[in-house]
């Protein structure tokens, strides 16, 4: 893992064509701004995984089910 300090009005790129910049730190809370082609997908973590738990549920559905929503 990079662990990078950043200020206010700073940012970082991913590649070249990803930037994260920090736009205003409340607290303990810091706002990032995210830019990034349209085809990058960008979710933030809990959203990922629970997409990601959607998609092995699915991926688990028995075969035998699939085929009774055919036949109907």
């Amino acid at each position: 893992m990079l662990v990078l300090s950043r200020k206010k009005g700073e940012s970082i790129m991913i590649g070249d064509q990803v930037e994260v910049k920090v736009l205003a730190v409340e607290g303990d809370q810091v706002k990032l701004g995210i830019i990034a082609p349209k085809s990058i997908k960008v979710y933030r973590s809990e959203v990922f995984e629970a997409i990601r738990e959607q998609n092995r549920e699915a991926l688990a559905t028995p075969i035998n089910v699939l085929d009774k929503l055919k036949k109907k």
